[in-house]
């Protein structure tokens, strides 16, 4: 038999098949792979950040049942303290210091009136709302500038009315 008539046959062709379909299972399993490759190394640095940067007592989660321990992952309420190009520290209400990252997605309001992030101050009081990257930081969806004479009841009042 020579090789042009086995390249013809219907048994190459099978082969080639046979071939092909290997190649696309082992693709598809080395995509799953990097999927969970990345899962599980977010997973991994969000859980190792999520403690330190989020507050929380320094005994461990769910130590404290009497609500002192629970932490606000999706955002921080409190007074600015730093402002960076992308990046604000806030202080919260219970002390400690939160980095949130801005970007041009980020809605900033003070009241009802659109504000860009190069007009806040330092010490205004702001509600950040967002979610942790895998790094540990807050990714502001939304920002809110309280007045001076508001507080964070204020706020949740004003809220109600819109």
């Amino acid at each position: 038999m020579n090789f042009q008539e086995f390249f013809q046959s219907k048994k190459f062709k099978r082969i080639l098949i046979g071939v092909g379909s290997l190649i696309v299972l082992l693709l598809v399993f080395q995509a799953g792979v990097f999927v969970g490759f990345r899962k599980a190394k977010f997973s991994y640095r969000w859980g190792e950040n999520y403690h330190q940067m989020f507050g929380g007592s320094g005994n461990g989660f769910m130590r404290d049942f009497e609500g002192r321990d629970f932490i606000d992952g999706h955002g921080v309420a409190g007074i600015v303290v730093k402002i960076d190009s992308n990046k604000m520290v806030i202080k919260g209400q219970d002390g400690i210091e939160k980095v949130v990252v801005v970007s041009g997605k980020t809605s900033v309001k003070k009241g009802r009136e659109d504000v860009k992030i190069t007009e806040l101050k330092t010490d205004e009081q702001v509600v950040v709302v967002g979610a942790p990257n895998e790094n540990g930081l807050i990714e502001a969806k939304m920002i809110r500038v309280l007045d001076k004479n508001n507080s964070l009841r204020g706020l949740f009042n004003d809220l109600r009315k819109q």
